[in-house]
C-alpha cells in the first residue's frame, strides 16, 4: 500500500472513532444507553474483515475515541486496551459478516423502543410521522434465546435483520443498521422518537389511529427521495459535543 493510502486510511480510522465516540456520548444524553451493556459497532470501508467497537465496562457518557477497539473478524485486538464483550462480538461480528451491507451496527435497550418488543406481537405501527421513516423497514424477531454467545444466535439474529435497516429482537431491544455512522445514529434517534409517541398513545387506553398503507408508502417514498438529513443532524448534534463535552475526540 502506498504511503498516501496508508496515511488516508488511518485518517479514515480515526475519524470513525471519533464519530462512533459522538454517537455513544449523545446516546447515553438521550437516555439510550442501560449501564455499560449494549454496543455500537463500525467497519470502516476500505479495511477488509475489521470493525471498530466500543469497549465494554465504559459508560457512555465518557468514551472517548481513543477507548473504540479495532477488531478482526475473529474478534482478536488490533487496537485497543481490553478484548471485546462476548455478546458484542457474536452479534456485532456475526452481522458485519453475514450483511456487509449494514457497515455500522448499533444495538440498544432504549426504553421506548424495547417496551414494543415485550408486547405481544408488538409493532413499530404507522400511527406517527416518524414512524412513516421506517414504513416496510423493519424485521421482527420474536424469538428470545437468552444472551447471544455463540456465533450460531450471531448468525440467526444476522438472518433475521435480512434487508431491513431495523431489527425488534422479541423481550430484547432493537439493532439499527445503515452505511454510515451519521445514517444508522439518525435512524436511531427516530425509531426512538416514534417508539416514544406510540407508547404514550397506547397509554390513554384509546384506539391508535393508523396511517392507510398507501399514504404511509408515499410518505415513506417521499423521505426516502428527499435526500437524507442524516448528515446535517449528526453534524450539528457533534457541534454540541463540542460546545458542551469535547473529551470524546480525544
Amino acid at each position: 500500500m502506498r504511503r498516501r493510502s496508508r496515511v488516508a486510511m488511518e485518517e479514515a480510522v480515526r475519524q470513525a472513532k471519533v464519530d462512533l465516540a459522538a454517537a455513544l456520548r449523545l446516546s447515553a444524553r438521550f437516555g439510550f444507553n442501560e449501564g455499560v451493556c449494549n454496543h455500537f459497532s463500525y467497519a470502516v470501508p476500505g479495511l477488509d474483515d475489521r470493525y471498530l467497537l466500543n469497549p465494554h465496562g465504559v459508560h457512555w457518557s465518557m468514551i472517548r475515541a481513543s477507548d473504540i477497539l479495532l477488531l478482526d473478524g475473529e474478534g482478536r485486538t488490533l487496537e485497543g486496551d481490553s478484548a471485546a464483550e462476548l455478546t458484542a462480538f457474536t452479534i456485532h461480528g456475526r452481522v458485519h459478516a453475514k450483511q456487509p451491507k449494514a457497515r455500522c451496527v448499533l444495538h440498544t435497550h432504549m426504553p421506548y423502543a424495547t417496551a414494543l418488543t415485550c408486547l405481544e406481537q408488538g409493532r413499530l405501527e404507522p400511527v406517527h410521522q416518524n414512524a412513516l421513516r421506517f414504513y416496510g423497514d423493519v424485521a421482527y424477531d420474536p424469538e428470545y434465546n437468552g444472551l447471544a454467545e455463540d456465533a450460531a444466535e450471531g448468525d440467526r439474529i444476522a438472518g433475521a435483520l435480512g434487508d431491513k435497516r431495523v431489527l425488534f429482537l422479541g423481550n430484547h431491544g432493537v439493532l439499527v443498521v445503515g452505511p454510515s455512522i451519521a445514517q444508522a445514529f439518525d435512524d436511531l434517534y427516530y425509531l426512538e422518537q416514534a417508539c416514544r409517541v406510540q407508547v404514550l398513545a397506547m397509554s390513554t387506553g384509546r384506539p391508535l389511529k393508523r396511517i392507510t398503507d398507501n399514504v404511509a408508502a408515499n410518505t415513506k417514498a417521499e423521505f426516502d427521495a428527499g435526500g437524507s438529513y442524516a448528515e446535517p443532524h449528526f453534524a450539528a448534534l457533534k457541534r454540541l459535543l463540542d460546545a458542551e463535552d469535547p473529551g470524546y475526540a480525544a
